[in-house]
């Protein structure tokens, strides 16, 4: 009996041991790939017009993807019109996928509702490589209640207004552009154009600048001023500022420096159109040089305020691992190979060397037809910038001046902190319509703001925005208290 005993127990060790190895060896297949130890199919959707030669790109990358990581990637680009509807009809249908572009409130919104992963862990393991290079301040700015839920675009973590001018022009009439400092140093410069060129509207159409830093955007009344009373929210439609800011832009609309239609037109204002003499926008190191080589003709540009960093301008280009990937430990190396090794960058944004672009003796690179006819995809939404080649006429310290001006910036008040809307999300939309009903005709100068500013605030607290504003203020200093 005591001979059948060891025998059964050693049967059942052995057994044991076997399913033991098995376990271990299947574990492992899966880390290094897919099924079986075959490569794992990553799939990847991101923003951006299809291009031809994607299948051919991908055919590289995925080469060299094996051999790294035992992994492919299949990208499937949205087409901008598109985007928004379609990744989210993914998104909420459930879709298995790995990996997807997402931004702004979009990111928060999903983040909050369980779309997409935490990536903290994977940021200390398969990921640490990544973590070490990006940009701190782009991962704490974008963490939802605590966590990080993507990888942010390693490019300017900051945004700058700047006002932009043709510089023909500011040539032409000697303009002294450091003189500067405010909208109302515009004005005699406007006044000459508008005399003098009469196929040049002075102003391409753009709204006001008011330097807060906005709980959702520059046209909901929530905000808290960057300089002075940095922990309160207030209501920046209330202010002595925006009063007289809008002033002016009314008296600049009156003397017919914006177009007459400038608060409902939808002109977009191309760079290559030479119609217009100052436009308003967000710069970053040599952003003129950028601008000029698009509009092929020179611009110009000064500060309308000091770098800042804001929510903005750290979560406007994320990749996101999806709550349904299958494998999202081999998504995170994929992200992270994507944003440290300069081969697989450059391949996956500028196409193939001798096809899409060539390389130069000095290193620096030049684009071929084929790149721009047939594989031109959006470099902001795709990953570390710091890695990708220069173009022949790029500065060589570009990237430098990129760290600079992250390094320089402040950060903005509410940098990390995300609203949650549900406790006010009906007020909220009531607020919402006014502010598309009163802003653009106010921010463009359309309207006399000493008529139409009082009847947009009297219009906003009735429609609940001091409980908006309270709700605020309460998740606002909670989030502050949890703050090192």
């Amino acid at each position: 009996m005591k001979k059948k005993l060891g025998l059964l127990l050693a049967l059942v060790l052995s057994i044991g041991t076997i399913l033991a190895a098995c376990t271990s060896k299947d574990s492992s297949t899966s880390d290094k790939g897919g099924k079986d130890g075959q490569p794992y199919e990553i799939k990847w959707y991101t923003i951006g017009t299809p291009q031809k030669d994607t299948d051919k790109v991908f055919a590289e990358v995925n080469k060299y993807l094996k051999k790294k990581i035992n992994a492919t990637v299949k990208m499937t680009q949205i087409d901008w019109g598109d985007w928004a509807q379609k990744s989210q009809v993914m998104i909420n249908s459930g879709e298995p996928f790995d990996i997807i572009f997402t931004n702004g409130t979009d990111y928060v919104q999903n983040s909050q509702k369980g779309a997409f992963l935490a990536i903290d862990d994977m940021l200390n393991k398969e990921g640490k490589d990544l973590k070490n290079v990006v940009d701190p301040a782009l991962l704490e700015g974008i963490k939802v209640d605590g966590k990080i839920y993507g990888v942010p675009t390693n490019k300017e973590a900051a945004r700058q207004s700047v006002y932009t001018f043709n510089k023909r022009l500011v040539d032409k009439y000697h303009f002294d552009l450091t003189k500067v400092k405010s909208l109302e140093d515009l004005e005699p410069m406007l006044k000459t154009i508008k005399e003098n060129e009469p196929g040049i509207t002075p102003m391409a159409t753009f709204k006001a600048y008011l330097p807060f830093d906005y709980i959702f955007n520059n046209e909901m009344p929530f905000a808290i001023p960057f300089e002075g009373d940095r922990d309160h929210v207030v209501n920046p439609f209330e202010t002595d500022l925006a009063m007289s800011t809008y002033k002016t832009m009314h008296d600049y609309y009156k003397a017919g420096y914006l177009k007459e239609d400038a608060a409902t037109s939808k002109d977009s204002w191309p760079m290559d159109v030479e119609n217009w003499f100052v436009r308003m926008g967000d710069s970053q190191p040599y952003a003129d040089l950028l601008w000029s080589r698009s509009a092929k003709y020179d611009v110009v540009s000064v500060p309308a305020e000091n770098p800042v960093t804001i929510n903005d301008s750290v979560s406007g280009s994320i990749q996101a691992i999806s709550a349904t990937s299958k494998n999202p430990k081999k998504a995170m190396e994929f992200l992270t190979l994507l944003n440290t090794d300069s081969y697989l960058r450059n391949l996956v944004d500028k196409g193939i060397e001798g096809v899409h672009y060539k390389k130069n003796e000095d290193g620096t690179i030049e684009d071929l037809p084929a790149r721009i006819d047939r594989y031109n995809v959006p470099t902001y939404s795709l990953g570390n910038h710091f890695v990708l080649y220069l173009y022949k006429n790029d500065p060589k310290d570009k990237w430098d001046k990129f760290k600079e001006f992250n390094e320089s910036a402040t950060q903005a008040p509410t940098l990390g902190f995300h609203f949650n809307s549900d406790p006010v999300r009906s007020e909220l939309a009531s607020i919402t319509n006014i502010s598309k009903e009163f802003y653009p005709a106010l921010a463009t100068g359309s309207v006399d703001p000493e008529v139409y500013l009082p009847k947009y605030n009297k219009k906003l607290k009735e429609a609940g925005l001091d409980k908006v504003l309270k709700e605020i203020q309460k998740q606002y200093d909670e989030w502050k208290s949890t703050q090192k």
